[in-house]
């Protein structure tokens, strides 16, 4: 079984990881790597095809967070 990759945000450089965990998916390993842009991009992109606010919802129906992306671009593609 090969191992999962986790995601996350480090509380003390505000990078996003991606890599596998050790200690029970407490901490990553050794060969984590920045995707912080990488991620970034992808949640624009996706925030964008959805075509309107996308909201983080608790499973009892509450909004947590709310992610409203504009293009400022000014290009018309």
């Amino acid at each position: 079984m090969s191992k999962q990759i986790k995601v996350a945000c480090s509380p003390l450089t505000n990078t996003i990881y991606a890599g596998t965990t050790i200690k029970g998916g407490t901490m990553f390993g050794a060969n984590k790597q920045d995707v912080t842009m990488d991620c970034l991009i992808a949640v624009v992109e996706h925030c964008l095809k959805f075509g309107t606010t996308v909201q983080i919802m608790k499973q009892d129906g509450t909004v947590d967070f709310e992610i409203d992306v504009r293009d400022l671009r000014g290009d018309t593609k």
